[in-house]
């Protein structure tokens, strides 16, 4: 039996087609949002493939479906899977690194202008019978510090040398992509000291690792300007909520714009901060990007039970980064 438990799934009918193309049943997410751990406990027993989301998928979860061969992940954070217990299970996990990034990339464009701009707030004011013309700034005129340069942050930066020629950027990675820094003119590549400093915008594209998580806390906070604004569309965990929460009330920050939360779906502290925008985790949500996401997945349960090589296997670096983070 195939579980799936991505949601939202099976936007192209071709998907779905290719699912029972493979002759197996499957069963579909009937909750319509992230399983939680006990919830997939419950649904698991029988699967030997999941189609998977961003549940946690631990090892009492796997240990709860003993022909579990295959856990094919639609995207590409890997934070919900221990992937060392798939392993010692015998269990093959695939993702779809690249079908994302373009949709979190241009939302992280969105979200920006969306904060220099006041889009959202005079829409509201608008919705009240208030006419009140805010007065913004634009990205060609200021610096963008950005904090992660993978898939998403090189995609990013495109954009905004295309768009926003002007625009100071500033890059910090564990590794730097020398070959992309000499490809892309004027990048300068920081410490995360000097783009938290520097920048008017601070947006963040890191996976979420022990490392990470709590990366921007109160004492990041405190050394970025008082008129910059946070953008995180990665993983919740990685920004302090609490801090964050009140430098925007202190107005120690101008604002912020958050996708992503510990837990989803989110009812926390931020829901009362005026000056954070919130999203429902939609990086990947348009169309095309999910059709991808889900289409690459799914190719993937069909080698699998044919028998065949299969293309997107997690690379060996994760398995090796998540033990040395839990040792």
């Amino acid at each position: 039996m195939i579980l799936i438990t991505a949601f939202p799934f099976g936007i192209s009918t071709k998907t779905i087609q290719q699912l029972e193309a493979t002759g197996m049943p499957y069963q579909a997410n009937p909750y319509r949002r992230r399983f939680t751990e006990a919830e997939l406990i419950t649904h698991i027993g029988d699967a030997s493939i999941l189609i998977a989301g961003t549940e946690p998928i631990t090892a009492a979860a796997m240990d709860a479906a003993p022909n579990l061969r295959l856990i094919a992940k639609v995207g590409i954070g890997l934070d919900n899977v221990d992937l060392n217990a798939a392993k010692t299970r015998g269990i093959a996990v695939t993702y779809t690194p690249d079908a994302p990034a373009p949709a979190v990339a241009e939302l992280t464009v969105g979200l920006i202008l969306d904060l220099l701009r006041g889009i959202s707030s005079a829409n509201s004011l608008m919705h009240e019978k208030q006419w009140s013309r805010i007065l913004g700034r634009r990205i060609d005129e200021l610096t963008v510090g950005i904090v992660g340069v993978g898939r998403v942050g090189r995609r990013l930066i495109r954009i905004l040398r295309g768009g926003f020629p002007n625009a100071r950027v500033l890059c910090n990675d564990l590794e730097p992509d020398e070959h992309f820094g000499r490809e892309v003119a004027g990048l300068e590549w920081v410490t995360k000291p000097q783009l938290y400093s520097e920048s008017d915008v601070v947006t963040l594209h890191v996976p979420l690792t022990q490392t990470t998580r709590g990366l921007v806390g109160e004492r990041e906070i405190l050394t970025m300007k008082p008129k910059a604004v946070l953008i995180n569309t990665s993983r919740g965990g990685i920004v302090d909520e609490q801090a964050l929460a009140a430098a925007l009330r202190s107005h120690r920050l101008a604002g912020a714009a958050i996708d992503v939360f510990e837990p989803e779906p989110y009812s926390g502290i931020l829901t009362n901060v005026d000056e954070c925008i919130l999203t429902c985790h939609m990086g990947s949500m348009s169309e095309d990007c999910r059709i991808a996401m889900e289409s690459e997945a799914v190719e993937e349960v069909v080698r699998f039970i044919r028998g065949e090589s299969l293309r997107q296997l997690v690379p060996e670096s994760e398995y090796l980064l998540q033990l040395e983070q839990s040792a």
